[in-house]
């Protein structure tokens, strides 16, 4: 759960550096990424803060990303969440077998490539992500970690886009 939710950039520039690094290690659950981020404040727009995390992120040595990927909740561990809702975590489908089919296909994904499934979800249906899994399953390895830190970087979007809010963000944060 975000707790800086709604920030605006202003406030999040003006914030001190532990906050921001928290802020940010919120969105993207690397110590690294945070701090680079927030070192690197005040950014002039949201774009140029994503920009940065993307940039920021595929610079990352593979061990780091390791430590992000299992930071992230599984497949359907919140149902429905909208605060997740383009998380994995938050799929669902009223047939319980489309739900485990696709959680069987993710433990395969996993023991194929030796990492859980990972992919922006954003209102998909459990049918398609379950599809997902099969077309990523046919990548190498090298393939799979370049579309895996493609998908980490929407996701890290979407929760940096919640944390920022609206723009201005709200005003309980002046």
């Amino acid at each position: 759960m975000l707790l800086h939710q709604g920030i605006g950039l202003e406030a999040f520039n003006a914030l001190p550096h532990r906050r921001a690094v928290h802020a940010l290690f919120e969105c993207c659950n690397c110590v690294i990424l945070a701090g680079d981020l927030a070192t690197e404040r005040p950014y002039t727009d949201r774009n140029s803060l994503f920009r940065r995390a993307d940039a920021l992120l595929f610079e990352l040595p593979e061990p780091a990303v390791d430590q992000i990927l299992e930071a992230q909740p599984r497949i359907g561990a919140r149902p429905g969440s909208t605060r997740s809702h383009c998380e994995p975590c938050a799929l669902v489908d009223d047939d319980p077998q489309v739900m485990a089919q696709v959680r069987t296909a993710a433990r395969g994904y996993a023991t194929n490539f030796g990492f859980e499934f990972l992919c922006y979800v954003d209102g998909q249906s459990a049918a398609v992500i379950g599809a997902a899994i099969a077309d990523r399953m046919h990548h190498d390895l090298e393939t799979e970690r370049k579309v895996l830190r493609n998908e980490l970087a929407k996701i890290i979007r979407s929760r940096m886009e919640r944390m920022l809010g609206p723009e201005g963000g709200y005003s309980n944060w002046w």
